[in-house]
C-alpha cells in the first residue's frame, strides 16, 4: 500500500461546511483513540479538505430511515458544501428489508443534499462474506440484499450526479489489516483508506483537497490477540445468532405472504425537506 493519497487534488469550490451522514462506520467505530473515543475517516477527510466547519451526524446502528428523517434535516441546517452518505448495511441485516422503500428514501436524501448545493459522495459495498464468515444461507441472503442495495445506491448517485466509492474495487479493501477486530468496521488503516477514497470522490465533484490523507497509522489504540478472542466470545457469536434468528423470522414471514399473497407495506410519509417523493425506475429484488 502507498503511504499517502490525494495530495493536492484539483477543485474549484472550497469547503466551508462538510457533513457526514451514516451509521457506525461513518461515526468512526473500529478506529479507537485514547480516551475511549472513536475517530474514523470523517475527521481525517475534514482535515484533507480543510473544512471550516465539520459536522458528523452519523450514529451507531442507524438505518436509511434515520438518515432520511433525522440526519438529513440536521445536515441541511449546516448548509454543507460537501457531504458523505454512508448508510444501508444495517438495513440489509434486518427482517423488514424493503428495497423499493430504501430507493425512495435514499433518492430523497441524495436529491435534497445536491439541491442544497452540496457535492456528495456515497458508497458501494463490498462482498461482506469475504471479510466476515457467515453460515451459508445467511451469507447468500445477505449477498443478494447487498447487491440490491448497491444497485439502489448507484441509481440514486447517477441520477443526481454524486460520486461513488466502490469498496469492492478499493485497493486493499479485503486485506485483514483494513478491518477491526469485529470484521464489521474498518480498522484505523481501513478508515484512512476510506478518507482517501472519499477525498478523491469529492475532488471529482470539483472540491479542492489541499492536504493529503496519510495511510500511515498513528495515534490509535493497538488491538491485541486477547481483544480478538474477547470480541468473538462476547460480541461475535451472539451477533451472528441474533441476525440468524431475525432473518429466519423474515423467511417464515415471506413464506406466509406468498401463501396468502400479501405484500409488505411500502407506503410512508415523506418529510418536506426539498425533494418530492418519486417512484423507483425499476423493481429491486428484496432477497
Amino acid at each position: 500500500m502507498h503511504n499517502a493519497m490525494t495530495t493536492g487534488l484539483p477543485g474549484s469550490r472550497r469547503v466551508r461546511s462538510l457533513a457526514v451522514l451514516g451509521d457506525s462506520v461513518a461515526a468512526g467505530m473500529g478506529d479507537p483513540v485514547p480516551g475511549g473515543r472513536w475517530r474514523g475517516f470523517a475527521p481525517l477527510l475534514a482535515d484533507a479538505v480543510e473544512a471550516a466547519r465539520f459536522t458528523n451526524l452519523a450514529t451507531s446502528g442507524a438505518r436509511v430511515a434515520e438518515v432520511w428523517h433525522t440526519q438529513l434535516p440536521d445536515a441541511l441546517r449546516v448548509e454543507p458544501d460537501a457531504a458523505i452518505v454512508m448508510i444501508g448495511m444495517n438495513d440489509t441485516m434486518r427482517s423488514d428489508f424493503n428495497a423499493e422503500l430504501l430507493w425512495q428514501q435514499l433518492n430523497h436524501v441524495m436529491c435534497s443534499l445536491v439541491a442544497a448545493g452540496a457535492a456528495v459522495v456515497t458508497i458501494r459495498y463490498h462482498d461482506h462474506a469475504r471479510v466476515f464468515r457467515l453460515p451459508g444461507p445467511l451469507r447468500r441472503l445477505l449477498n443478494r440484499r447487498i447487491d440490491a442495495l448497491n444497485r439502489i445506491l448507484t441509481s440514486v448517485a447517477e441520477a443526481h450526479g454524486a460520486a461513488i466509492v466502490d469498496l469492492d474495487r478499493l485497493p486493499g479493501a479485503y486485506h485483514p489489516a483494513a478491518w477491526s477486530v469485529d470484521r464489521l468496521h474498518p480498522s484505523e488503516l481501513g478508515h484512512r483508506m476510506l478518507a482517501a477514497a472519499f477525498a478523491t470522490g469529492l475532488a471529482e465533484q470539483g472540491v479542492p483537497v489541499p492536504s493529503e490523507v496519510s495511510l500511515t497509522c498513528s495515534g490509535g489504540v493497538p488491538v491485541t490477540r486477547l481483544d480478538h478472542i474477547r470480541w468473538l466470545l462476547i460480541k461475535g457469536v451472539p451477533w451472528v445468532a441474533s441476525r440468524t434468528r431475525d432473518l429466519t423470522r423474515y423467511s417464515l414471514a415471506s413464506l406466509l405472504r406468498a401463501i396468502f399473497r400479501r405484500s409488505p407495506r411500502t407506503d410512508v410519509a415523506v418529510p418536506a425537506h426539498i425533494c418530492p417523493p418519486s417512484d423507483p425506475p425499476r423493481a429491486w429484488p428484496a432477497g
